[in-house]
């Protein structure tokens, strides 16, 4: 079990975003969708701005970023963070930040996702979701609209070939 602590040491303030979804896929493969760059390639953002590119140094302080391209233009998004907490297959938690001025929270606000992964008595998953420090309402709400939509894109991935 590894930790480490936010950068600033601070919790954030704002509001928080929770979702809890079931998977039909096993929870190591869910962890394995988290925590590999190629597999969260396919799955990553909503479905009206997948990811293009990730990287992910998947260790306590590695850092993460992708890039998110809009489907009808090509305007371009970066997201980014820092891992602080990897406990395998259980629980993944990251900072989570818009790099740039394009979105509603702009530069500097960073956000602390937790994954929890529990697996489920029919073998699934039972995924809890919680990105707290979040902006605003308008900003809960636009998250709370691109994670249930890259969780739709994460359930499709998971399906078997």
């Amino acid at each position: 079990m590894q930790h480490a602590e936010r950068r600033d040491g601070r919790l954030p303030a704002g509001r928080s975003l929770r979702i809890v979804r079931e998977f039909r896929a096993e929870r190591s493969r869910l962890w394995k969708a988290w925590t590999t760059p190629e597999t969260m390639l396919r799955w990553l953002g909503p479905a009206e701005w997948p990811a293009v590119e990730v990287m992910a140094d998947i260790r306590v302080g590695g850092a993460w970023r992708a890039c998110l391209r809009a489907r009808d233009d090509e305007r371009i998004l970066w997201q980014s963070g820092y891992y602080l907490a990897i406990e395998p297959p259980r629980r993944l938690e990251f900072t989570f930040a818009w790099e740039g001025s394009d979105h509603e929270d702009g530069p500097g606000v960073e956000t602390l996702v937790t994954v929890i992964l529990e697996e489920t008595p029919s073998g699934g998953t039972r995924m809890f979701f919680t990105q707290s420090g979040l902006a605003s309402d308008r900003s809960a709400d636009g998250h709370s609209h691109g994670w249930n939509s890259t969780f739709d894109r994460l359930d499709r991935c998971l399906d078997p070939p």
